[in-house]
């Protein structure tokens, strides 16, 4: 009897043991760790879209708890949420707490703190707060917007309708499609005309080398005409020079001056009237020497 009571309780233990650690494989794989110790709190949605069991509850990004439970109200139509909170945060009064949704729809609980210098008790209700939702957005902001820019929307399709149809607008592309054509027309002279010079660069590489030659030539001979310019005494040429330059002034000055011998030659009107008067009487004598020969010649014949 005894070792069958022994035995029953060796069972009953097992089995509480064995529910205890599945509890405790269960909440961990939840996420919670149940040695851990934790203050609860609770707060009230209007909806919990996205949020689960486990989820993080974060300040300023960082986790600082985890969601315990999540439990709908029927008396009040809401959603209760119990936070499990770290022993070492205090939750100032005046906080509040929101749901925050990734890009994947999984949800957080973003909990913001107030600057109140008094906590709230373990326990104590944290303000929910439930933030806009996507179509919420789209309806307050992004409609108003798109009501605004209707009109302007329909009356550029009537604009661009009349522009369509304008027959200005065909001319415009008839005139478009030949320049276009021109173009074409003209990238194929050009590419016509670079390879000509493509084919003609060499040639003209062979000239500028053979004119860079000749200019190297020039450039010696002009270095050989210096050095021989520099050898030229142009000192005792140019002595010479300013000393015949003096001698053609005093010249100049001398035939001028009315006191000179030449001067006076040059200068003397009377001089220049006797020699033409002589001039003009010896050309009379050697006319009448050819018509009256006899007048001036005697020949005698013995």
């Amino acid at each position: 009897m005894n070792a069958l009571k022994n035995k029953n309780v060796k069972i009953a233990v097992t089995v509480l043991l064995s529910i205890a650690l599945l509890y405790w494989g269960i909440e961990y794989l939840k996420g919670v760790n149940i040695f851990t110790p934790a203050n609860f709190y609770y707060a009230k949605f209007e909806s919990v879209d996205g949020l689960v069991e486990a989820a993080p509850v974060t300040v300023n990004g960082f986790k600082v708890g985890q969601i315990r439970e999540i439990q709908y109200n029927f008396d009040e139509n809401n959603v209760i949420v119990m936070l499990s909170m770290n022993k070492q945060m205090k939750i100032p009064v005046g906080s509040q707490v929101s749901i925050q949704s990734n890009i994947t729809g999984a949800a957080t609980l973003e909990l913001q703190l107030s600057k109140n210098s008094t906590f709230l008790k373990v326990g104590d209700e944290i303000r929910g707060v439930n933030p806009p939702g996507l179509m919420d957005n789209v309806t307050d902001n992004v409609m108003p917007t798109v009501a605004s820019i209707l009109p302007k929307v329909d009356s550029i399709m009537t604009s661009l309708n009349t522009l369509l149809g304008s027959p200005h607008l065909a001319a415009s592309v008839a005139r478009l499609d030949a320049i276009t054509a021109e173009l074409a027309q003209s990238s194929r002279q050009l590419t016509m005309m670079m390879n000509s010079l493509n084919k003609s660069v060499p040639t003209v590489m062979t000239n500028v080398n053979g004119i860079t030659s000749n200019l190297g030539d020039a450039s010696g001979n002009i270095n050989q005409f210096t050095t021989s310019l520099n050898k030229i005494p142009l000192d005792s040429t140019v002595n010479s020079l300013n000393k015949t330059v003096a001698n053609l002034e005093q010249l100049s000055n001398q035939l001028n001056s009315p006191n000179s011998s030449l001067g006076l030659l040059l200068n003397d009107k009377s001089l220049y009237y006797d020699a033409d008067h002589a001039i003009t009487s010896l050309d009379s004598l050697l006319m009448d020497i050819k018509r009256n020969p006899k007048r001036y010649i005697n020949i005698k014949v013995f």
